[in-house]
């Protein structure tokens, strides 16, 4: 009977192994090498590990050897693949035909339109992609704010998280408007091995709430309530709110965008009256500035997205329900990124844009 060669780990090895099995973030690829070489350590056979990871023992071989002939750097590395590789001339034409070249009657191209194009294979296109880092299917938004006032307002409010006054609390505030109480029109399928959870593609309405939040940066609580509407009445009624749930001998900063309603004559008013409130408004088009904007992508994916809600009071309850537990056990989003280095960025950016739009 064979025996697959012993594993002994060296303590960097016993640290950085479980770090990698255990990784949200790590490649599954990595997640699976790593619990491979931990169960080799601890003396299973490679038949056994197979038989617990569900995968073939030829692979649960291969990355044992691999392990053992290189170590750590083995399981980051993906082992060089078959193939007759693509000849040089032929990938420049892939590459600048993709980056350069649009198809007749297409947005992009795909695997099969360019190698059609350039009487090719599409496995050998889909080679030279993976090789550049090309990914023509995929497109992300961006956009360069034209505030002329760009800078000093980065640099005001940068200036509150990383250097917050003394004295004072700097909150994040925005409205999260037009949350949907939907309700499915039949049940979903609930999630079993080998299955996702479903649901049907279609919906009923039941109304909408406004969600008006204001994220505290130094300890992560947030006071925040829903309201019909998002008007600057609304405003000033959750401004009051913020007023009555903080110490009254601290000073206040909000850090908000540019919507019309936050700079009404009478929210303006209101402030006059309240010398504690200081307003600082981000960059237009700048909504990444703000931090509560992070939170309501969390609430979000995990509570409002796939949720189902048979009327408006349903759904309120469910945010407010999310609200105390996020209180109960705040977590803060700490700011790093400094003045400087974002303006660098945007600097690099627009010099981008004005050399495309003058080509």
């Amino acid at each position: 009977m064979r025996v697959a060669p012993k594993i002994t780990l060296t303590d960097e090895e016993r640290v950085t192994l479980p770090r990698w099995a255990r990784g949200r973030t790590t490649p599954m690829r990595r997640v699976r090498r790593a619990r491979i070489v931990l169960s080799a350590a601890d003396g299973k056979q490679n038949l056994e590990i197979a038989a617990e990871l569900s995968i073939e023992r030829t692979i649960v071989g291969r990355w044992r050897r691999r392990f053992l002939a290189q170590g750590l750097v083995g399981l980051e590395k993906d082992a060089p693949r078959g193939g007759r590789p693509a000849d040089t001339e032929l990938a420049r034409k892939i590459v600048a035909h993709t980056t350069r070249q649009r198809p007749a009657n297409a947005t992009h191209w795909s695997t099969t339109s360019l190698a059609q194009a350039l009487g090719t294979s599409p496995s050998t296109v889909s080679r030279v992609w993976r090789a550049n880092g090309l990914k023509p299917h995929l497109v992300r938004t961006f956009k360069v704010s034209n505030d002329p006032q760009f800078v000093e307002k980065l640099i005001d409010v940068v200036g509150l998280y990383l250097d917050p006054p003394e004295r004072a609390l700097v909150f994040c505030v925005d409205e999260k408007s037009q949350i949907q109480a939907l309700d499915r029109t039949q049940p979903g399928l609930p999630l079993k091995k080998g299955r996702c959870g479903t649901r049907t593609h279609d919906y009923v309405r039941h109304g909408t709430t406004t969600l008006f939040a204001a994220l505290n940066v130094a300890e992560g609580k947030l006071i925040g309530t829903c309201l019909p509407r998002h008007r600057h009445q609304e405003f000033i009624k959750f401004l009051r709110l913020i007023d009555q749930q903080t110490p009254g001998e601290l000073d206040l900063h909000l850090i908000a965008d540019n919507y019309a309603t936050h700079k009404h004559p009478k929210v303006k008013s209101w402030l006059k009256r309240h010398a504690r409130f200081h307003l600082h408004f981000t960059p237009t088009s700048s909504s990444w500035l703000n931090l509560v904007e992070r939170w309501f992508r969390e609430i979000t994916d995990k509570r409002i997205r796939r949720g189902v809600f048979r009327s408006v009071q349903e759904l309120v309850a469910a945010i407010d329900e999310y609200v105390a537990q996020h209180n109960a056990d705040p977590q803060s989003f700490h700011w790093t990124a400094k003045a400087d280095a974002i303006l660098e960025k945007v600097r690099r950016a627009r010099a981008v844009l004005d050399k495309m739009q003058t080509a």
